[in-house]
């Protein structure tokens, strides 16, 4: 029996797929080894721009400004 399983996995294991990896990752992947403060420099530009505190007077305003849309865009006001 065992010989038969090992058989099986064998002609099953020909089916597998092969590990794919794409060119854009194989580019990050190497460029992260070349640079490696590169993450750290991404964290700080994110805390730049994003992660930072919510004015909430001005989200406020932002809404109430905000104008409804209609539903499709292109068709005449009906």
């Amino acid at each position: 029996m065992a010989t038969n399983e090992s058989k099986l996995s064998r002609f099953l294991d020909q089916f597998k797929p092969k590990s794919y990896e794409s060119e854009f990752t194989k580019f990050i992947r190497e460029m992260k080894q070349q640079k490696p403060q590169l993450e750290a420099e991404q964290r700080k530009s994110r805390a730049i721009w994003w992660d930072h505190k919510q004015d909430l007077e001005t989200l406020e305003r932002a809404k109430q400004s905000r104008v409804k849309q209609q539903p499709y865009v292109y068709q005449n006001k009906v």
